[in-house]
């Protein structure tokens, strides 16, 4: 066997030996290729883990386009009242600033034109010559007559002259009309003598001006905004060191971020729909939103990245502003210049969202729960739906700051219940308020029992029940502003902690509304019972993952839904949770105290006018058992003497009636329990004689050495604070 003449890199007489070689290995092909595929039927072949339906391309199914999300025909501001009304007064407005800007520049714009219209007249006298004679021509025609090639020269020069010829004679008649016009404007009106040169001296003008000097002013400067594409966004996740994007992109390129939907305006901004690599999560990128923003060149109030937990973990939603979030204008809150009263049974304007649409809550069937570190907005937050409650004349208030800083003052004149400040007087005001909201809500719960179905069918407060007096289940909205105040107390914020838990469980059906704001929001501070069970949260900035959750929600911070994105200017911007959907980055409105101050003297004058003052607004001070609290230890050690260890409840309540009937003429057995425990004192059974019939039985009572435990506790808390 001879070799190729082309190669003689391979030794084929070598080959042709070790063929005939008898010793030689002879290799199974067909068992070297199971030895590396080891998955293998029992034939020998290859075994494919994918299924033939699981390995074809997805088709067209019935199924999938009824699953499917259909896009809205309409942009939103059309689909939105509100929405469209703001966008047309824009466009109204927008429209009036330009005309008035421009109206007031007529006699610049009329100078400049006057004076540029001798250039303007000089280069239209050159270029209509240079058209007449064919000028442009002229360089074409010499240099043929250089090439010495006479017969092109002469076409050229017959073409010219017929264009000649012909321009000529349309000059002269040009000419010729404007000559006789000049000559008719003599016998012109007057407004044709004007305004016929003031054309002329506008034409001229404006081919007199130059390219770098436009004519007209810039009446709206807009700013310019490098459009968001799927490269640009590429490139910014990119560089935010998440191991599972760069790993992706470096194996597969921009495939590696897959975006769902067409990159699209939505407002004043940019959408991106983006599904993330596998392994990587919304959140991911969301806790990087620093370096996001600086990847797309875009200042951080501009860069809003939300999770679509609903849709899957990995699902981002990029909205990129054309304009940073803290310093667009912000919107007056759209109840201010409504007049009359306010429906509390409808949305309540809370806020906008990035992309300036008003965002509202609503306020029956839900509590809320307001939380931020220290000078975000808490208080500014609880305002809002506070003065929208303020304006429904039907609605009743209670506030209570427990901050002392006078951040619902201007409440203060609407409110059947008010009270500020930090000392303990304050906050037993609150603990006792709750008491009363819980015996409310046990009230209500019987009326809404004896109602009959065709009135109230879901036995639950409706706007026309809560509209009806006599039944007294109009809306009433309770706020506790800085609430860690009152539920870390050491006297009362145990048994305010429950009755706030099961009034926020209780009262939402029966009309009754909590608004509940804190800036510590902890176990101690919040408890779980009452961050658990509210319906609607609002989270602006804090600084970690259990503050977010004990606002958000349990899994908010896991799912993406981060208050912690928040920076030091975003004062006011925080997530919404429980009015939509889906979690909602939220502005809320800013009324100040000035406005806040108009407004409720609007909402006192609407309820003078249906009659609904009352409470603290007109001066009648709320029933409160102080004046028992500061004495019932030490009445209970005078009624019990010492050589009595134990005592019964009932027989209890029985001295304090003799002893003191004004104050404990209607204390019962319960009561007297649920006074004793702020103080640590539980009943127990007590062993004891019956004075009527003389015989012994346990029952519920107290141990007169833990009165006395709590009488020596109390006095060296109040020497300490005195010292």
């Amino acid at each position: 066997m001879n070799p190729p003449n082309d190669d003689d890199r391979f030794d084929w007489h070598a080959a042709e030996r070790d063929l005939n070689n008898p010793d030689a290995d002879v290799v199974d092909l067909d068992a070297a290729r199971a030895a590396r595929n080891p998955t293998s039927d029992d034939d020998g072949g290859p075994v494919l883990v994918d299924s033939p339906a699981a390995q074809r391309s997805p088709r067209f199914t019935l199924d999938g386009a009824r699953t499917g999300q259909r896009r809205p025909i309409l942009p939103a501001w059309l689909r939105s009242g509100d929405e469209l009304v703001d966008v047309m007064r824009w466009a109204v407005g927008h429209l009036l600033h330009t005309t008035a800007y421009h109206l007031i520049r007529l006699p610049k714009y009329a100078g400049k034109l006057t004076l540029r219209a001798p250039v303007g007249a000089w280069r239209l006298a050159s270029g209509a010559t240079r058209w007449v004679f064919d000028w442009e021509g002229e360089q074409l025609r010499q240099s043929t007559s250089a090439t010495r090639d006479g017969e092109l020269y002469l076409k050229l020069s017959r073409q010219r002259d017929r264009r000649v010829r012909w321009r000529g004679i349309v000059a002269t008649f040009s000419l010729a009309l404007s000559l006789v016009g000049g000559a008719a404007m003599a016998w012109a009106p007057s407004w044709a003598q004007w305004a016929i040169p003031a054309l002329l001296v506008t034409l001229c003008g404006l081919a007199g001006q130059p390219a770098d000097k436009p004519l007209l002013d810039t009446a709206v400067v807009i700013p310019r905004v490098a459009r968001l594409t799927s490269d640009v966004v590429v490139r910014a996740l990119a560089v935010l060191g998440i191991a599972g994007i760069t790993q992706a992109i470096a194996k597969q390129g921009t495939k590696a971020i897959a975006f769902t939907a067409p990159i699209t305006r939505d407002g004043p901004g940019w959408r991106a729909d983006i599904d993330l690599p596998p392994g990587v999560t919304a959140g991911d990128v969301i806790e990087r939103r620093d370096r996001l923003a600086a990847g797309l060149t875009r200042p951080l109030g501009c860069v809003w990245p939300e999770g679509q937990p609903e849709v899957h973990p990995g699902r981002l939603l990029l909205w990129v502003g054309d304009q940073d979030m803290a310093a667009t204008p912000p919107k007056p809150w759209p109840l201010l210049k409504a007049s009359g009263a306010f429906d509390l049974g409808r949305p309540v304007p809370f806020g906008t969202d990035p992309r300036g649409r008003v965002i509202s809550i609503e306020m029956p069937y839900t509590n809320l729960l307001i939380g931020s570190i220290p000078g975000y907005g808490k208080t500014a937050a609880t305002q809002v739906p506070m003065l929208a409650a303020a304006l429904d004349p039907y609605a009743e208030l209670w506030c209570f700051d427990f901050k002392g800083t006078g951040g619902l003052d201007p409440l203060e004149k609407v409110s059947a219940r008010y009270a500020s400040g930090q000392d303990d007087d304050t906050a037993e005001q609150g603990l006792l308020a709750l008491r009363e909201l819980r015996k409310e809500c046990q009230r209500r719960a019987a009326v809404i029992k004896g109602l009959p179905k065709a009135v109230c069918p879901d036995n639950k407060v409706t706007p026309e029940l809560a509209r009806r007096k006599k039944l007294g289940l109009h809306w009433l909205v309770v706020a506790l502003d800085e609430v860690q105040e009152l539920f870390s107390h050491a006297e009362f914020g145990k048994e305010a902690g429950e009755l706030a838990e099961k009034i926020i469980k209780l009262g939402r059906a029966l009309g009754v509304i909590l608004v509940v704001a804190t800036q510590r929001p902890d176990a101690k501070s919040l408890p779980t019972g009452v961050s658990a069970n509210a319906g609607t949260r609002f989270c602006l900035r804090v600084m970690g993952q259990i503050e977010n959750d004990m606002i958000l929600g349990t899994s908010a911070y896991k799912n993406g839904i981060r208050a912690t994105m928040f920076a030091k200017k975003d004062k006011g911007v925080g997530y919404l949770v429980g009015a939509a959907d889906d979690a909602q980055i939220v502005r809320t409105f800013y009324v100040d105290g000035p406005t806040a101050e108009k407004i409720t003297d609007r909402a006192r004058a609407l309820r003078e006018a249906a009659g609904t003052l009352t409470g603290h607004a007109i001066g009648q001070a709320a029933p409160t058992p102080a004046d028992r609290r500061d004495t019932l230890l030490d009445d209970i050690l005078t009624v019990v003497p010492a050589t009595e260890s134990k005592v019964w409840a009932e027989t209890l309540t029985e001295r304090l009636a003799d002893l003191n009937p004004e104050a404990y003429g209607d204390l019962t057995r319960d009561q007297l329990t649920a006074a004793l425990k702020p103080y640590g004192i539980t009943t127990g059974q007590v062993w004891g004689t019956d004075p009527t019939t003389g015989k012994g039985a346990n029952r519920r009572g107290i141990d007169r050495a833990d009165i006395a435990d709590a009488v020596a506790e109390r006095n060296k808390r109040r020497g300490d604070k005195a010292a």
